[in-house]
């Protein structure tokens, strides 16, 4: 599935890769989320699509934290 690759490809990166990538992830949300609120927004299923995402990144960079 894509979803189990994106999650080994998260695994597979550094911590500080993952921040930063979870920076990009966040800041990408902001801006669909301003794009959503002005109508200009044609996509709407990509809002949830970063929000899991960005739970993704999190997880993995808590996973890693434990070890």
């Amino acid at each position: 599935m894509k979803t189990n690759k994106y999650v080994k490809d998260l695994q597979a990166k550094t911590t500080a890769e993952l921040n930063t990538e979870l920076v990009a992830a966040k800041k990408e949300l902001f801006n669909l989320r301003f794009q959503n609120a002005t109508n200009q927004l044609d996509n709407t299923g990509r809002i949830k699509e970063v929000r899991k995402n960005i739970a993704r990144i999190q997880t993995v960079i808590a996973q890693k934290v434990a070890e």
